[in-house]
């Protein structure tokens, strides 16, 4: 078989942990891995452009009963001719003539081949774990927005909630880890011009982070449902974390697995702190699980 033709299909979104599907294409690296493309998978990939959330753990079977381990997973792309994985990605994601798919990285010496059909088992407890961390991370940075809506003397793009979309502006680097994340934020000029008044988050952090988790308090004890709404099952398919909020429906474009309700995450607790950087202030911003389910 050539390289494959369609995006990838993924059942993730919908909360699978295993997939049955085919070998379209086998691949040796040079840094000794083996990537192997398939029809289907239920495991998530590092994503190329927002590298966020890691891939699952998982292992991949053998018709003949042969099991390896997936040592990785990243978003890979083909213009028909040549395979690009991870950042050597030359285009965006969706882009026309191009087709986007999970390449399953394995040990060199794993016996598969194109054609095989084969079997993938994700880590339940660990995608459970990066699932609470990045519904967490969303819900945070939501609350944060709502927080400093009073910083801004200009108008600016409104996150889903309808306030001034911080997080958005001034995000450096964000981590999903197992029940939390990790945001970093700069506090630039740039930020700055757009109208963000940094005194009066610096000023008062402690103030500040009181206020995020009072709100985190407040929406987590309604316990609400978490949707992933998507236009298709392809990999490049659009998909949405959407939740019911006090205030109204909050709906945010995403790629990422979640845990399926707020109650799930036992309640969201951030800290705050700030450094002088290169040239700027960072805030950090890390947000845990209290007390996760499972």
């Amino acid at each position: 078989m050539s390289l494959p033709t369609e995006d990838t299909t993924v059942t993730y979104p919908s909360g699978a942990l295993d997939s049955t599907g085919t070998v379209l294409h086998v691949q040796d690296m040079p840094d000794g891995v083996r990537a192997v493309l398939l029809d289907i998978t239920a495991v998530h990939p590092v994503d190329a452009g927002w590298p966020d959330q890691g891939a699952d753990r998982a292992v991949l079977k053998t018709a003949g009963g042969g099991t390896c381990e997936v040592q990785d997973a990243v978003v890979a792309a083909t213009d028909g001719t040549t395979l690009f994985i991870g950042a050597d990605i030359p285009v965006k994601k969706g882009t026309e003539g191009w087709v986007f798919t999970v390449a399953h990285l394995l040990p060199a010496d794993a016996g598969v081949k194109e054609g095989d059909s084969v079997s993938v088992e994700v880590d339940e407890a660990y995608r459970a774990a990066l699932s609470a961390g990045h519904t967490a991370c969303h819900l945070a940075s939501l609350a944060l927005n709502r927080q400093l809506a009073g910083a801004w003397k200009k108008d600016v793009l409104p996150d889903a909630a309808g306030n001034p979309n911080f997080d958005a502006l001034a995000i450096e680097t964000s981590t999903i880890t197992e029940h939390g994340s990790t945001d970093v934020y700069r506090l630039g000029k740039s930020l700055r011009r757009k109208g963000f008044r940094p005194e009066l988050l610096l000023d008062d952090l402690p103030g500040a982070e009181a206020g995020i988790n009072a709100i985190l308090a407040e929406w987590t004890a309604t316990g609400a449902e978490v949707r992933i709404e998507r236009d298709g099952d392809r990999l490049t398919d659009l998909r949405r974390w959407c939740v019911d909020l006090p205030e109204g429906t909050v709906s945010i474009p995403c790629g990422g697995t979640h845990a399926a309700s707020l109650q799930e995450t036992g309640g969201i607790q951030v800290t705050l702190t700030a450094a002088e950087g290169d040239g700027a202030v960072t805030l950090t911003m890390d947000t845990i699980c209290v007390s996760p389910a499972g």
